[in-house]
């Protein structure tokens, strides 16, 4: 069947892209519509940078152009996205030199394992070629020290460029600053949220980060004070958000999405992990046993229409590794070490696609990809 132009335009007038009153046609947003023969092409420029409304748009087209026309119907959606200047309501960072890609890792609920992740993400990272930093921002429950086996180090003063500047501490080939080098493993961290942003900024620019292809973010459980402060400091590139399957953990999880995609702050989220996906005990390792439900997460990020990242069984190695100070991803040739590459891979790929897709103000594209094969041919 051949496509025409104007009813293909004429059926655009029935859809709105999510957060604005008009059709995608009376607003201006579709600039041009291609057919040749069962061919589509629809081009979209849109004003909001949330991966969700653009994927969301991309559907909706491709929906109706294959229900109104024709099932066999090749449909190509171009979006591209044109921020509006000058938000008054938006969040914006400075970016600091040499930093490529600023990942926040947050969880809406304590205690889903979201350090965890954060360092097994980090060690991947560094396997794959490239540099990484690691920000522990849980001012009130920082963990990194001791995740990374460097619980007694204290930054050393360096001179750079005639300022001093903090040494980040390295262990495994990653970059590690926390509240917890400056505290003894015993002394509760009593304060407000401005002394805490104070020295989350402290740690952020007055350190040597040197060049970094990612630096994580390990931020506290919740939607508070530190994560706006974050925000303010920080052009963060995007967010990844972990839980568990559990129902409470999946409320809180959807809460953290929500603040990621508020207007106000407008990051991206990369995705969603669900971690202690399953339990497998270690002499029955075809066992699974779906402790705190199934796919809870999985289903979540569909319903949110964010990417799935992947899941990370409940496994008692990666616990005591992570007590040891060695995360358990670099420990080759295991089912950890495989889990983490495929979700850092997708972490990787998720990053190129919105760095690709979004205006660049926001980070500066990767451009070192040694050791993934995610992002062949990019």
């Amino acid at each position: 069947m051949k496509l025409d132009r104007k009813e293909i335009l004429s059926a655009l007038e029935t859809i709105t892209i999510a957060g604005e009153g008009k059709n995608m046609v009376e607003s201006g947003a579709v600039k041009n519509v291609l057919t040749f023969g069962n061919e589509v092409v629809v081009d979209l420029l849109i004003s909001t940078p949330a991966m969700h409304i653009k994927k969301r748009a991309e559907d909706d087209i491709k929906k109706l152009i294959h229900e109104k026309f024709s099932p066999d119907a090749v449909v190509k959606v171009n979006i591209k996205v044109e921020a509006p200047a000058n938000n008054p309501n938006e969040i914006k960072g400075k970016a600091i030199p040499g930093i490529s890609n600023i990942i926040a890792v947050a969880s809406g609920k304590g205690g889903v394992g979201k350090s965890t992740v954060t360092a097994n993400l980090a060690v991947t990272l560094a396997k794959m070629g490239f540099k990484v930093g690691v920000l522990d921002a849980d001012i009130y429950g920082p963990s990194m020290p001791i995740m990374f086996d460097v619980e007694n180090e204290k930054p050393i003063s360096i001179e750079v460029d005639g300022k001093s500047k903090m040494k980040p501490i390295e262990s495994y080939e990653i970059k590690l600053l926390s509240i917890g080098f400056f505290t003894s493993p015993s002394q509760a961290v009593i304060w407000r949220g401005p002394m805490a942003s104070k020295a989350l900024n402290q740690m952020i620019f007055d350190a040597d980060w040197g060049q970094l292809d990612f630096m994580l973010i390990d931020l506290p459980p919740g939607t508070g004070d530190i994560h706006l402060s974050i925000m303010q400091s920080l052009p963060i590139t995007g967010a990844v958000v972990v839980s568990t399957p559990q129902a409470v953990a999946l409320a809180d999880a959807k809460k953290g999405v929500s603040m990621f995609m508020s207007d106000s702050i407008n990051v991206p989220v990369l995705g969603i992990i669900e971690n202690m996906a399953y339990f497998t005990p270690e002499e029955l390792p075809n066992n699974k046993y779906y402790i705190f439900g199934k796919e809870g997460a999985k289903n979540l990020a569909a319903d949110l229409q964010v990417p799935f990242l992947g899941e990370v069984p409940l496994v008692q190695s990666i616990r005591e590794a992570g007590d040891y100070g060695r995360p358990a991803a670099l420990q080759t040739a295991s089912v950890i070490e495989t889990v983490f590459e495929e979700i850092t891979r997708n972490v990787v790929q998720e990053t190129v696609n919105r760095n690709e897709s979004l205006p660049p103000t926001e980070a500066i594209k990767i451009t070192t990809m040694a050791g993934c094969s995610a992002v062949k041919g990019k």
